[in-house]
């Protein structure tokens, strides 16, 4: 007998913090609650000092929270995003070899391209979960190559021409990226019940706002056989869409963000000038009391997405909603303020340019009739 199956799927997870399952905890029940829990791993967890050029380097997170991640009922992570190539190859390979001794499965970065590319799959409730994961928003020195490490991406195009990067204004879906999209979700789809693609996309920082391209590179996902996309990347949540009935998710913003690299009082100059400048760039001020998440302030109406796949092959959204308490700490929302973040969400999904959604008092997301 076939049964219901119901997955957890949560934003960013940088976790450079000591205690990790601290800083996990407030959510750990409802990622525990579901049959499989999907993230996305934003840093390299990795001992390497190496720095990457040609983007503001992340610093690599304690090897050992991995083992935390997996603790607290993760069970899978998407990796291609911005930063994962930060530690070089090493810091890749390491963070792989950690995510396989804690058994969690993993996509998206790789020694090559093609292993980048690979699907991770899991088995729960009698149904094959197949996860693919790209990179949108470059930079193009993180992506895989022939015989290079890095992540999977997808092409955008950008406005100017210039080289894509996590600053850069995208505009269009390059021919390549559907290509690599039909390919891939072809063959997940062959070895899988469910496909999901996981895409690291948008504009940091911006509450609502979706880049001429969003929509189209995720639409493409799900006209080339995804069962749903999940997004990341902005550090704060952005709008739920259907397309042909499937759920997007246009941005999980944080699953659990803590971190002092963001902070300007630091040593790292790079670091340092970015936590400044990215505050002029997309005018902001970060609350004070979340010095280790130190985000838009609308950062803080958070949500899991819930993804449940019904016996008969229906695929239904809902949400659960997330507060996060200084100084970055996610934890479960109740009450008014659970109704709150549930609003939210129904309004920037409008603001965005996007279809209405309703969110139920159960927190079911559905088309706005």
């Amino acid at each position: 007998m076939i049964d219901d199956v119901q997955i957890a799927v949560l934003g960013d997870l940088v976790l450079d913090e000591p205690d990790a399952d601290h800083w996990l905890s407030g959510i750990a029940p409802a990622i525990r609650a579901a049959d499989l829990a999907i993230a996305h791993l934003e840093v390299p967890h990795t001992t390497s000092a190496h720095e990457m050029v040609g983007d503001v380097p992340a610093r690599g997170a304690p090897p050992e929270n991995i083992a935390a991640i997996a603790r607290a009922g993760i069970g899978m992570v998407s990796l291609a995003g911005n930063h994962i190539a930060d530690c070089g190859a090493e810091g890749i390979a390491e963070t792989r070899a950690l995510l396989d001794a804690a058994g969690v499965a993993h996509a998206g970065a790789g020694a090559d391209l093609a292993q980048a590319r690979k699907p991770a799959f899991a088995d729960v409730g009698g149904r094959r979960i197949a996860l693919l994961s790209y990179n949108c928003v470059g930079p193009e020195a993180a992506w895989a190559g022939p015989g290079r490490a890095g992540c999977a991406y997808l092409r955008m195009i950008a406005a100017d021409g210039a080289a894509v990067s996590p600053k850069a204004c995208l505009e269009s879906v390059h021919p390549e990226a559907l290509e690599t999209l039909l390919e891939d979700v072809n063959a997940a789809r062959g070895a899988a019940d469910l496909v999901l693609v996981a895409l690291h996309k948008g504009q940091v920082h911006t509450p609502a706002m979706l880049q001429p391209y969003e929509r189209d590179i995720a639409r493409a996902a799900i006209d080339a056989g995804a069962d749903a996309v999940l997004s990341h990347h902005a550090h704060i949540v952005r709008g739920i869409e259907f397309h042909r009935g499937k759920p997007i998710f246009h941005g999980l913003g944080n699953g659990c963000v803590v971190t002092s690299a963001l902070s300007p009082q630091q040593d790292h100059p790079a670091r340092r000038e970015w936590a400044e400048q990215r505050q002029r760039m997309f005018g902001f001020t970060p609350d004070p009391a979340y010095t280790l998440a130190p985000f838009h302030p609308e950062a803080v109406n958070a949500f899991i997405g819930l993804l449940t796949l019904r016996a008969d092959g229906r695929i239904e959204a809902a949400i659960v909603p997330v507060d996060v308490e200084p100084p970055g700490r996610p934890v479960l929302a109740s009450g008014e303020r659970a109704r709150a973040i549930a609003e939210y969400l129904e309004r920037i999904t409008l603001a965005a340019g996007l279809p209405a959604i309703e969110v139920g008092e159960d927190f079911t997301v559905r088309a706005a009739a």
